[in-house]
Parts: structure tokens; sequence; C-alpha cells
């Protein structure tokens, strides 16, 4: 076996699907991050969520605006709802694993909210459901997905975006899903601060 060979595959496989998206996916992120924006401004949250790979995901976005990104500036109100290992058990263990987001959505989702639901198929059962609560709530979605979007492009509302990577592998799908967040989080600050 060749490693360096498919490492270089790796790597220019990546870089390829990043440059075939870009034009696609400029307009649907430069919307999001519009939403996001006023979201924020109007002292609401950012809520995210999504399975495996994607709760990394969900994770490393809300840090990204919790913390900070690039650029200094205060603590913006973000959280994913995979990170409370209790109360993702106990939903799971006493209703249903599909649950454990929206449960957490209605009960922490207000009107003015934005919900970003991560799931590379766009089948995840449970961000589905998350996306469902959202609706209930008066929350706004933004749902990052591959392939075709899946079920989840069925069931988004004509308010809600979707980012969607036209990709078949699951490892290059989420390659394009943390650029994706990194340019959300350019975004959100560049409107707010003003960042060059």
């Amino acid at each position: 076996m060749d490693l360096i060979s498919r490492i270089s595959e790796n790597f220019s496989e990546s870089a390829h699907l990043k440059l075939q998206c870009m034009d696609a996916l400029a307009t649907p992120i430069a919307s999001a991050i519009q939403m996001m924006v006023n979201c924020l401004q109007q002292n609401c949250k950012i809520m995210s969520c999504g399975n495996g790979g994607s709760a990394a995901d969900a994770q490393h976005f809300s840090a990204e605006l919790l913390n900070r990104f690039e650029a200094e500036r205060p603590g913006l109100a973000a959280m994913a709802l995979t990170t409370d290992s209790s109360t993702v058990t106990s939903i799971a263990n006493d209703y249903d694993f599909t649950q454990i987001f929206s449960k957490q959505v209605r009960a922490l989702g207000q009107s003015g909210d934005v919900l970003l639901a991560i799931s590379t198929s766009g089948n995840s059962a449970n961000v589905i459901a998350a996306i469902d609560a959202a609706h209930e709530c008066g929350v706004k979605v933004v749902a990052l997905t591959g392939r075709t979007g899946g079920k989840i492009s069925e069931i988004l509302r004509e308010d809600d975006i979707q980012i969607c990577v036209s990709a078949t592998s699951t490892a290059r799908i989420q390659e394009v899903h943390l650029l994706v967040i990194h340019c959300l989080c350019d975004g959100i600050d560049c409107l707010l601060l003003g960042v060059e």
C-alpha cells in the first residue's frame, strides 16, 4: 500500500470538493450569517446539534462563538445541545434517543433564536425532531447537510436556510462542514465588529 499516494489523494479530494462547492454555498452561508447576526443583535441565542462528528462540529461552532474566533470580542450567546451528558442520557433513557435534542429545544428555545442543525446524511431522526421542535417554538433553522439534503430538505420552511454539501463521502462532507462553520464565525465577527 502506498500511503503517501493515498494521503495525497485525500488532500486533493478535499481541496477539490471545497472549490467545487464554493459558488453554490456562498449565498446560503451569507444568508445564514445574516440570520445569526440578527438573532444575536436581538439578544437571542444560537443552539446547535448533531451526532458523532456532527456533534463535534456543533460543539466547535458554539465554542468559537461563546469564547472567541480570531478577534477579541465579548462572548456570544451560543450553546451545543450535545454536551450535557446527564440531560442527553436521561432523555434517551426515559423517553427515546430521537428526542435528545427536541426536548431541549422545546425547553430552551424562544422565538428569535436560531438552531444550527447538522446532519451529513440529512436523515438523522433526532436532528429532524429538533427542527420540528424549533418550528413549534418560533426558532429559525440553519440546516447544514450533505448528499441531497435527505429528509431535512423536505421539512425546512421557506424562511429556513439549508447549506447542503453535494457529495457522498461522509469525511469529505464533514471537512466542508468545518469550513462552513469557520465561514459562519468569520462572517458573524465581520458584521458585528467590522473585522477586516
